[in-house]
This record gives C-alpha cells, structure tokens and sequence, in this order.
C-alpha cells in the first residue's frame, strides 16, 4: 500500500475505485465497505484507493466538543495496511478545505484528480459543505461525470448497528470486550515506555509506564485491565491500570502494565498494548498491603482469563 499525504502529489491515469471517510476505529462495518472495495476493483482490473482525512472533522469543525479517536493516525496506517488497498491518501483537513462544495469535491476531486470510476460508500456517508451530499447526490454526480456510485448496508451485532461513535462510547464505560467485538480486533493503546516512582517494583509488581504523546487518543475509563503485548516477537500478557493511585496519592494519569513471567528493561522502548477485558474500577486502599493484596487477586483472576483464552486457542 502506498501512503499519499499531499493530494496535490497525487494524479491518477489508471481508472480507480475510490471509497472516502475518516475510518476511525478501521472496524467491522469499515472492513466490510474496503473488501468490498478491493474485490470490485480486482474484477475490474481498476485501482482500490481510500481517501481519509487527518485531522478528524470534527476536530477543526467542533474544537469546543473535543473528541477523542479510537485510534492514532499511525494505527489506523497500520491497520489499514492489513487490506489490499494500493493507495492510502490522507488529506489534511482544514477549514479550508471544509468549505469545498459537493459538486466541487466530485469534480476536483474524485473526477480530475483521483480519475475515479466507481465510489463506494457506508450506508451513512455525507461530504461537502455542511455535510450537503449525500447518496442521491453522489448518484446524480456520477451520471453527470461518468462514475457508478454503491452504497454498503450497515453492519450489526447483535440487532446493534456498528458505528465508530459506539465503539467510543464503549470504550469510555471499560466496555471492552463490546468495543473489541465491534472493532474485529482488540483496542490499543500505543506509547513510549517512561520512567515512573518504581513503587510497583517496591511491593513485587514492577510497571512499564506507558506515555501516549497523542493527546486526541481515546483512553479508556479509569480501571484494572487485563492486556496483552507482542514484545521481541513473544506474546506477553499481563494487567494495566488506569487512574490516579489514589492509594499512594497520585496527582495525575497514569498507565502502568505488569506484563507476567517479564523482567526486561523496557525503558525508552516504544510497545502496542492490546485491552483485553475490564477488571475493576480503580480504588483507594488503606494501605499498601491491601493493594498488595488486591493486586494479587487481579493477577489470579487475569491468568485464569488468560488460560481459558490459550485454551480456546
């Protein structure tokens, strides 16, 4: 897959197929309309290409309603390196940008820039200013400039209808095995491993200290989790916490993973941490030796998760 990040670089001669959104999360519904996608293309000897958009809408349109992405730009890369698509373009938004019209961005875009043949779209998809266009639009367009236009159904689990707002919703509450099964993968957290106050080592449960430098990434609610890593090509489980340390009187977030049967230094190591499954809400204890104590129930209850899972493997 080739990664275009200026649009203006970019000008196809070969015909194209071309589906458009911000794609956050790259879930189930996404993978539905990309496969779709490539396999149209693949018939008809065209090329599949995505266009997203970075930063999300909202975050230049709504900059006072701050939201949170389920994933960094560079996890959605990743992700979306998993399909076949050939070409990736992620077009900075802008306000700018926000105000091209819809027979604008077809025209511009779609037809003289990107030389498209076919648009395929989710079942909710709107463009333009102000959201104008939508899928009548988008049909009209392309009897007018020579493109089909397909529109995917929606996708639901569980009579539910799959949606990247609900993933985040999801995720807010701890709801991870929902969001997990929304996503047709597990949630991740990526970040740099820091140096923390070492008190996890001090009571025989030393942490990695994750630090995301994305502040757009959604976290999850405060909490115990079970998590998973793949580090030095081994697949190492362990428990992460979200939260303040109330017990030790913590000032700010942190989030901290004891991954089990792992002694390496990770400092300065840049690791992917997989949410599994939600443990508890974060408390206050007494004294250290209750959260000592807690934290060995949450590694007995986290290694019994994990073996039912090997298991089932």
């Amino acid at each position: 897959m080739e990664i275009i990040n200026d649009l203006s670089t970019y000008k196809s001669t070969a015909k194209t197929f071309v589906t458009i959104g911000t794609f956050d999360g790259v879930h189930i519904g996404h993978q539905k309309v990309l496969k779709n996608l490539v396999e149209s293309a693949k018939i008809n000897n065209a090329t599949p290409l995505l266009l997203t958009f970075f930063p999300h809408p909202r975050m230049v349109l709504e900059k006072d309603k701050e939201i949170k992405l389920i994933n960094t730009i560079d996890e959605r890369i990743e992700l979306l390196k998993k399909t076949d698509l050939e070409f990736l373009i992620i077009q900075k938004f802008t306000k700018e940008y926000a105000n091209k019209t819809a027979l604008n961005f077809v025209k511009n875009i779609l037809v003289d820039t990107l030389n498209i043949s076919k648009l395929i779209i989710g079942y909710d998809h709107q463009f333009g200013k102000n959201r104008e266009g939508d899928f009548s639009h988008l049909k009209e367009y392309g009897q007018q400039f020579n493109f089909t236009v397909e529109e995917i159904s929606q996708l639901n689990v569980d009579s539910i209808t799959v949606s990247s707002t609900k993933i985040r919703k999801a995720i807010e509450k701890g709801e991870i095995e929902k969001a997990n099964n929304y996503l047709g993968y597990n949630f991740m957290l990526t970040g740099k491993v820091v140096k923390g106050r070492n008190l996890g080592e001090k009571i025989k449960f030393p942490t990695a200290n994750l630090s995301i430098c994305e502040t757009y990434k959604l976290i999850p609610k405060t909490g115990a989790y079970i998590v998973k890593s793949e580090i030095e090509n081994n697949t190492v489980f362990g428990m992460m916490n979200i939260g303040y340390r109330p017990t030790v009187s913590g000032k700010h977030q942190t989030i901290e993973i004891h991954f089990f049967d792992f002694n390496k230094n990770l400092y300065g190591a840049k690791i992917q941490i997989e949410v599994l499954k939600f443990l508890r809400n974060e408390q206050n204890f007494k004294s250290i030796e209750n959260l000592k104590t807690q934290l060995q129930k949450d590694k007995q209850k986290s290694l019994k998760y994990i073996n039912g899972l090997l298991f089932d493997y």
